[in-house]
């Protein structure tokens, strides 16, 4: 037997109505948007979606684990943003891209700028200060020190999330 509180602690995956999914949110929103008519159930695969029971007095409505929205949502417009420490930062989790250090840390140009490289998300990577030294004014090739991943620019939040929950659903199977 499932309690009230544990029903009330799970959350539901909320898909646009072009079937993009957007966000997850709490089931009690996800109440909201069903009664309200603002979204309806989603049934995504051959085996059933899970469902919890929510009772009220006068009713038991069935709240499905997959929901889309039935009224246009005006999409956000979400621009990449500029290419800036904080941003890099967080991009490269704090990390040093050459080491993995985490400890004095800088910003390094893949390709130097001398060499022609640019000030932009693809050439721009976190670095703490000794590698970025020892790297010098050298691509990663030539001071035969690889990147731990290729820096791009950050995704935008929905299509992340889409990302995430796609590759989630396929670990599931």
């Amino acid at each position: 037997m499932t309690t009230a509180t544990e029903i009330l602690s799970r959350s539901v995956v909320v898909f646009s109505q072009n079937y993009l999914p957007i966000s997850r949110i709490n089931i009690k929103r996800a109440i909201v948007l069903l009664v309200t008519g603002k979204a309806e159930p989603l049934n995504l695969g051959t085996p059933p979606s899970i469902s919890w029971p929510v009772r009220s007095p006068s009713c038991v409505l069935q709240v499905p684990e997959h929901i889309r929205l039935t009224i246009a949502g005006g999409e956000r417009i979400w621009k990449i943003p500029p290419v800036n420490r904080r941003e890099v930062l967080r991009r490269d989790h704090h990390t040093c891209q050459y080491c993995g250090s985490g400890k004095h840390l800088t910003l390094d140009h893949v390709i130097p700028r001398s060499k022609g490289g640019s000030h932009t998300w693809d050439n721009i990577v976190t670095a703490c200060e000794r590698c970025n030294a020892r790297k010098g004014d050298r691509t990663p090739l030539q001071a035969a020190m690889p990147l731990k991943c290729q820096p791009r620019a950050p995704m935008h939040p929905t299509v992340a999330f889409a990302d995430h929950f796609w590759r989630d659903q396929h670990l599931r199977e």
